[in-house]
């Protein structure tokens, strides 16, 4: 359950997980284990959604698991819930791993501090499409309205998704 509390790390840290092909938990490094408040036997083995905040749209995941398929790496802006109810907000690249014959076999995912400006253009966007999911009463409409709404904004701003990512980080380093 949320807390309102935002948790943060520091710039120079990354966190890093990794998943196989089902996204469970096989790998998650110190600084993972430290925000999200887990103990490594609480995290490995279990799937990558156990720090799912319920206020992050269900379009940003489709979008996600989309790209992995399609085996492309994706940027994106989450938020998290760590497992004291607090949140903390990542730069997520998350990429397919691949073994020797060019398989899949799992994902990769590095997490960044992002800065505050990010982070409140992106709360606006996702705050956006969650009304949207809030306005219907299952999860199949609830996500292809979501979905739909995502498509429609980045449409009117003549981007992708990649575009709408990169424009808030190079907007928010200047």
């Amino acid at each position: 359950m949320p807390s309102g509390v935002e948790r943060t790390f520091d710039e120079d840290e990354i966190i890093v997980t990794k998943t196989d092909t089902k996204g469970v938990l096989t790998y998650a490094n110190r600084v993972f284990l430290r925000v999200s408040a887990l103990t490594e036997a609480e995290a490995i083995g279990k799937p990558h959604s156990l720090i799912r905040h319920p206020e992050m749209p269900r379009a940003v995941f489709k979008l996600l698991w989309d790209s992995l398929k399609a085996r492309e790496e994706l940027f994106a802006y989450v938020v998290n819930l760590a497992s004291d109810g607090a949140h903390y907000w990542v730069l997520a690249h998350v990429t397919p791993s691949l073994n020797e014959h060019g398989q899949v076999v799992g994902y990769h995912s590095s997490r960044r501090k992002p800065e505050r400006a990010a982070v409140a253009a992106a709360q606006e966007v996702y705050g956006r499409l969650r009304a949207e999911e809030r306005r219907h009463d299952n999860a199949k409409s609830a996500l292809d309205a979501s979905w739909a709404m995502l498509q429609s904004l980045l449409d009117q701003n003549g981007q992708t998704y990649d575009q709408f990512v990169w424009e808030l980080t190079n907007a928010s380093a200047v």
